[in-house]
């Protein structure tokens, strides 16, 4: 017999060999239907997989994200075997199960491309293969066995990953006509596999190496019912809708240009106006918090990100160096801007009371990606950070964590994000080796991370073996609108910088001391936060922060003059305003400003020339009658006021 220990902490005994289905099934005949794989001492499996000692178990259902995972890995490889039938002499590459269904890279035969009108091909394939239930069959192989079993099936990417194992560690899984190199898990059978979608196609360099051959990386996503197949195709319709590409258009927000260059968007008037009320909004909290404002150079030396070690880190994917017409004199486009902070807190002798120092700075660094892998604002080559560094002594980690929290706080409630969760990133309990600094440190810092996270009350994820390799970290995912998981707070501890550039403060022992260093950056990038903020909000910014807050539609030319008079007045008092004095018809303006999502429409014609008014209509809610503009202005201040008093 062997003791199963369940999360609630219940022990049961069961016959050595028993499977995860068995143990469900004991508990409920329904559980056993519901469930699709599960947790043993940690490590997801099959259902099916005998257990032969004691162990701790997970049951994972669909809403679990280790269910899910099994779900669609499996559906990956039910779509290859779809298109080993449909092309015969497909190779392979990878089939992982990704955030919201999975992909799969391959390259077909000479002369086929899978272009968007084979998806329904696929599909139906899939159908007609899901309906056998096919079993998925796991199999230890040794190397050499599994380099002649994909050579003879001329599966050249597969024995590529395999040169890469260790042997006795490699396995297969079968199902029906399809075997693939896996470490699992999957689900037992193809059977739960209700509802197929192929939602996309893409070109992907093998192994995400350029100079490697380019595949073709088929997308696809999975249901157990046809009802969520049929409510994610909705909720794609509406990410559609909410692209901040799309809407970042409309709204005259940001623009791209091949000239310039890929990746490096450029902020137009109205844009800019969005972001600078985001930085002029978290610098005056910084101000309130003990921030202190820096400026850095766009480039640097390369001996600074020697030192740092972002050379060695980023320096064969960056940008290259530049060359100065000075023998041997190298700069770099910044890829962080942390390197220049430690060379600002080093350009002075520090002592205990200066600590802890808080260094701000909205600083724009370059980093390389991949054409393929550019997308909009929320992936690209120039970005700016809103970051800061507080160097503080090790007593000091748990308070400045606090506080920087607090901050995070202030901004998710300030935009609306409610729906958001935390993780705390800790070393492995294991492997030692490959972390710098004191076990004494780590431990302070770990201990400060999750005491703090227990004060404000904010449940956090411990995950073990994911902090960085110079210190624990504290990052927050944001559920958006659409129920999307966006990392954008994050907060690490740093004990790597410090020591790289010798970093010290004179303690109240009068002996030299190393600072710790925290990383912060609520925003994240202000380019992929704006994404995320336009998204999440369809582009219904709060009123504060809406680059225009109103604008002043004339009805027709002879009115302009007026038009221009109520912007100016209403900027003098304060409310953002434009006029739209196109010569269209008013009801072709209203439609095109409320696409522009402009919250308020401030309509004048013969009526409020004469009575010197504005005749108002809200975004959504029609006409609101006609005001003085200084009555208007007043009660725009007045909302922004309430809207932001606690801020």
């Amino acid at each position: 017999m062997i003791k199963i220990t369940f999360p609630d902490g219940n022990v049961r005994e069961y016959e050595s060999g028993v499977t995860g289905l068995q143990i469900a099934e004991s508990i409920s005949p329904r559980l056993a239907q519901d469930v699709l794989a599960c947790g043993v001492n940690g490590e997801t499996r099959e259902l099916n997989r005998p257990i032969n000692e004691d162990a701790t178990i997970n049951l994972y259902k669909w809403d679990d994200p280790e269910g899910k995972h099994a779900f669609w890995h499996t559906s990956s490889h039910l779509m290859a075997e779809a298109m080993q039938e449909l092309w015969p002499g497909t190779q392979f590459g990878i089939g992982p199960a990704i955030e919201n269904g999975f992909y799969y890279d391959v390259m077909p035969p000479e002369g086929v491309t899978i272009k968007e009108e084979d998806f329904p091909k696929i599909e139906k394939k899939m159908q007609e293969l899901q309906q056998k239930k096919e079993a998925l069959v796991r199999e230890d192989i040794s190397k050499t066995d599994a380099i002649k079993f994909f050579d003879q099936r001329g599966q050249h990417y597969k024995n590529e990953l395999i040169a890469d194992l260790e042997d006795g560690t490699i396995t297969t899984y079968t199902q029906g006509s399809f075997t693939d190199l896996c470490r699992g898990p999957h689900l037992m059978t193809t059977a739960p596999i209700k509802a197929i979608k192929v939602t996309a196609c893409s070109s992907a360099y093998w192994r995400g190496d350029e100079k490697r051959p380019q595949m073709t990386r088929v997308y696809g996503i999975t249901f157990p019912k046809k009802k969520m197949l049929d409510e994610y195709l909705q909720m794609i319709e509406e990410a559609k809708r909410r692209d901040h590409r799309k809407i970042g258009k409309e709204m005259e927000l940001f623009m791209f240009s091949e000239l310039v260059g890929k990746g490096l968007p450029m902020w137009l008037p109205k844009g800019t106006t969005l972001r600078l009320l985001l930085e002029d909004f978290l610098k005056k909290i910084q101000k309130r918090f003990g921030y202190q404002q820096v400026m850095t150079p766009h480039i640097g030396s390369k001996n600074l990100y020697v030192t740092s070690g972002h050379y060695a880190k980023y320096g064969k994917d960056s940008f290259q160096p530049i060359h100065t017409p000075e023998e041997g004199e190298e700069y770099m486009l910044k890829p962080m801007n942390c390197p220049h902070h430690c060379a600002i807190y080093a350009s002075k002798p520090r002592s205990y009371k200066d600590l802890p120092l808080r260094l701000a700075e909205f600083g724009t660094v370059y980093r390389y990606e991949q054409s393929g892998e550019l997308h909009g604002l929320t992936r690209v080559r120039g970005f700016t950070q809103d970051d800061a560094h507080i160097f503080c002594r090790p007593e000091q980690v748990k308070g400045e964590f606090l506080r920087v929290m607090d901050i995070i706080m202030i901004i998710f409630r300030a935009l609306n994000f409610q729906n958001y969760e935390a993780q705390i990133s800790l070393r492995d309990r294991e492997n030692r080796e490959k972390y710098i600094g004191t076990d004494e440190n780590w431990e302070k810092a770990e201990r400060a991370i999750i005491e703090a996270c227990e004060e404000k009350g904010l449940p956090a994820k411990i995950e073990y073996g994911e902090a960085a390799f110079y210190g624990p970290k504290l990052d927050f995912m944001v559920k958006d609108a659409l129920g999307r998981r966006w990392q954008l707070g994050t907060i690490q501890v740093d004990y790597n910088l410090p020591e790289r550039f010798q970093l010290e403060y004179t303690g109240t022992d009068n002996q030299k001391h190393r600072p710790v260093m925290i990383h912060r950056a609520p925003f994240g990038s202000m380019e992929r936060f704006v994404a995320v903020l336009i998204e999440h909000t369809a582009g219904k910014f709060p009123l504060w922060l809406m680059p225009d807050q109103a604008v002043v539609l004339p009805i027709s030319d002879k009115f302009n003059d007026y038009a221009q008079q109520v912007r100016r007045q209403l900027e003098d008092l304060g409310v953002r305003a434009a006029v739209d004095d196109r010569s269209e018809k008013i009801g072709r303006k209203i439609r095109d400003n409320e696409i522009k999502h402009i919250p308020y429409l401030l309509i004048v014609g013969e009526k409020e020339v004469e009575n010197n008014t504005i005749s108002v209509r809200k975004q959504g809610e029609g006409d609101q009658g006609s005001m003085k503009v200084e009555d208007f202005a007043k009660k725009i201040n007045d909302l922004v006021a309430e809207m932001t008093k606690n801020y």
